[in-house]
């Protein structure tokens, strides 16, 4: 009736239990079954907690009449041999129950490893019981000197194994997910040659309970964390035997916070060659809006996806986007968001399908999308209003006025302060044959005209390149950019006008076999930067240090005046910055691109 009563009126602990129940028996279980045992779980908990509370003041008679124990040799013929026990103790059942194993053993004594509970006053009465039964209790925030005695007398030493370790963890599987897990239990026993033996209580009628102790776990010195698996592998074992009877209101799966990316964690993850596959970690990036932005943004993705074993990446982004993102290395998954569709049904789209959003674009809705499809962990920047819907904000940079960050740079700063360390390098896919000489030219720019050179400039820059060079021209750019491609090439005439009439993932085909491009501050100079293609950047309204492209084989010419950069969509004035651009800088660069 008190698990019940709990069912009830605990509703986070009642999802916190069902999303546990779900990690391990998913794939076994329905929906229906997963949430049926987890209200036997409440009740078997209720009354387990009630007897707990009854169980340290019953004699040994009464305990031998509701409780019996299964393989208590494996302890005795240990201790008679003068090796000591670690007994690997877990939060199955009746748990109380391990402090009256003190009375079964003859010719040693027993003791706990204990984590001091908050409320002072109850974690004092659970000792004092534990200790008038005769077990000796080590808290384990004073170390481990008095364990270490114990066993080396040799004794019985009971060590917790089934609980979140937090940052002094070794990453290992646990029902084929990985959870911090604590190495005590296998450092120890290391130390002093211990026999480790799984335990566990079951409960086996009312007010009746099974404690089996299970076969040692062999050990190998030179493989510590093989042995922490392994123990982990014998407590899912055990709960399998009674799921019903583990603790699945405790977060044994915890994200860690901020460092979920695993690259900091202090012990690593350990997943030997013959571990099957992992289940995944859901991680799901909102993309920038923008081409440019998006593809400044890749390191950060790829960041994320080589960030921790298990990861599985999807990225949310408008379809326009799609046929990039499907083409970036370490990208699991992409989700497109049509035009026009609402926050509702994107949010409908990556529903409780992934444990962390992070989120690029500094928009109100990209966050409400992810915050309205219930995802646990929610990433980015604070601002526009939205800061109530992000659980992990990240503080921007300070803007400096001698140095200024790069966007990239901004972007990968999320990345660093959810655990990862070195930007990610994308391999170059450039794979211009030489031979012809094919240059591409791209005179638009989504955002605005103060972003583009005169068309009248690049036209007379590429006859001034045909007298030097023999090559092919090729203009490109979205359907907005016919008129102004046409311009051009109508006075050029080994040129051919492909603006609008390639789709995204036809443009970066033909970006890479490009000679090289010549282009405005858009976002096809970062799809060609990305792609390893030489390029020539004209800038004039807009930074480079922000915004520019950041390759080898990348060129940025600009002639700096006193109203620049801007950032204006026109200019208000006579476009000098552009209109000042040296011509033969631009031509003697594109002309190396023979």
């Amino acid at each position: 009736m008190v698990g019940a009563l709990l069912w009830i009126i605990l509703p986070g602990y009642r999802r916190l239990a069902r999303e546990n129940l779900t990690i391990a028996f998913g794939r076994e279980l329905s929906p229906c079954e997963i949430r049926q045992l987890t209200f036997r779980h409440f009740t078997t908990l209720g009354a387990n907690v009630v007897s707990a509370i009854k169980i340290p003041a019953l004699s040994q008679e009464e305990i031998a009449r509701i409780a019996e124990i299964e393989n208590l040799d494996l302890i005795q013929k240990n201790i008679t041999a003068g090796r000591p026990v670690l007994l690997a103790i877990n939060h199955i059942g009746n748990w109380e129950l391990y402090a009256q194993l003190v009375f079964l053993v003859t010719g040693a004594r027993f003791g706990t490893v204990y984590q001091a509970l908050h409320n002072p006053l109850v974690d004092d009465l659970l000792n004092r019981d534990r200790r008038r039964l005769g077990v000796l209790t080590f808290d384990r925030k004073k170390g481990y000197q008095s364990a270490l005695a114990l066993l080396r007398e040799p004794g019985i030493l009971g060590v917790l194994v089934d609980q979140h370790a937090g940052n002094s963890g070794v990453w290992t599987p646990l029902f084929g997910r990985l959870c911090s897990t604590s190495p005590l239990a296998s450092t120890l026993a290391l130390r002093t040659g211990a026999a480790v033996v799984p335990a566990a209580i079951y409960t086996s009628g009312f007010a009746k309970w099974r404690v089996v102790l299970s076969q040692e776990i062999p050990w190998d010195a030179s493989q510590p964390e093989q042995l922490t698996l392994n123990i982990n592998k014998a407590l899912q074992q055990q709960i399998r035997t009674s799921p019903a009877d583990w603790f699945w209101v405790h977060n044994r799966w915890k994200t860690p916070l901020p460092n979920f990316l695993l690259n900091k964690a202090k012990r690593g993850v350990y997943l030997p060659p013959a571990e099957p596959d992992l289940s995944r970690f859901g991680m799901v990036v909102r993309s920038p809006n923008w081409l440019g932005d998006a593809v400044m943004s890749v390191p950060t993705v790829r960041a994320f996806k080589i960030g921790r074993p298990d990861a599985h990446v999807a990225v949310l982004c408008p379809e326009k986007l799609a046929g990039f993102w499907r083409r970036v290395p370490g990208v699991d998954e992409v989700v497109a968001i049509e035009s026009g569709e609402s926050v509702f049904s994107v949010a409908s789209k990556i529903r409780r399908r992934f444990e962390v959003a992070i989120i690029l674009p500094n928009s109100l809705r990209s966050a409400l999308e992810v915050w309205l499809a219930g995802i646990p962990r929610r990433v980015g920047f604070a601002g526009h209003s939205r800061k109530w819907l992000l659980n992990q904000i990240i503080s921007k940079p300070k803007e400096s006025t001698q140095a200024p960050l790069h966007d990239a740079d901004i972007y990968w700063g999320i990345a660093r302060r959810c655990g990862a360390e070195d930007v990610p390098e994308t391999p170059p896919v450039w794979k211009h044959q030489r031979g012809e000489c094919v240059i591409g030219v791209c005179p638009g720019a989504e955002y605005g005209p103060a972003k583009r050179w005169p068309a009248y400039k690049f036209q007379m820059m590429m006859k001034e390149v045909n007298k030097r060079i023999d090559c092919q021209w090729v203009l490109l750019g979205t359907a907005a950019d016919l008129a102004v491609a046409q311009e051009i090439v109508s006075g050029v005439p080994n040129a051919t006008n492909l603006a609008g009439k390639t789709s995204l993932s036809e443009l970066m085909d033909l970006l890479a076999a490009l000679s090289g491009l010549v282009t405005n501050d858009t976002g096809t100079m970062h799809l060609a930067d990305f792609l390893g293609t030489p390029l020539v950047a004209v800038f004039g309204s807009t930074e480079p240090q922000l915004t520019g492209p950041r390759g080898p084989r990348s060129v940025v010419i600009r002639q700096k005046v006193e109203c620049s950069p801007c950032f204006l969509r026109e200019c208000p004035i006579d476009f000098r910055c552009m209109e000042d651009i040296p011509m033969e800088d631009v031509v003697q660069a594109v002309a190396a691109f023979k």
